[in-house]
């Protein structure tokens, strides 16, 4: 473990609560203010956001009707599997060519 840990937080943590709780970890933050940029500004965005957005798009995950843990879990685990499915999908239409490729790059 590094001996100095820094956290790049967005606006949404900054608060006397989480300032404390880093404090008392003993980490140092970068965290961003109304109206000035944020510390570390990524590109893309960030993997795990992506990864949530897209399960949300899956409505029984969403609603959750279901009383049963091991359906819902099912569910999630689906969810999980078709997400995963379709990046490799993506992934392998930008890398290898074959006669019946998809010609557009919405999966259906």
């Amino acid at each position: 473990m590094p001996d100095r840990v820094n956290v790049n937080l967005d606006r949404g943590y900054d608060s006397a609560t989480s300032r404390a709780l880093i404090a008392e970890l003993g980490f140092t933050a970068e965290i961003a203010r109304k109206g000035i940029p944020a510390p570390s500004q990524a590109g893309k965005r960030w993997g795990v956001e992506r990864a949530h957005s897209w399960m949300n798009g899956y409505g029984k995950l969403r609603r959750r009707t279901e009383k049963n843990s091991r359906v819902v879990d099912f569910y999630l685990h689906l969810a999980a599997a078709l997400v995963t499915l379709r990046v490799l999908i993506r992934r392998a239409t930008n890398r290898y060519r074959w006669d019946n490729r998809p010609t557009t790059r919405r999966l259906k």
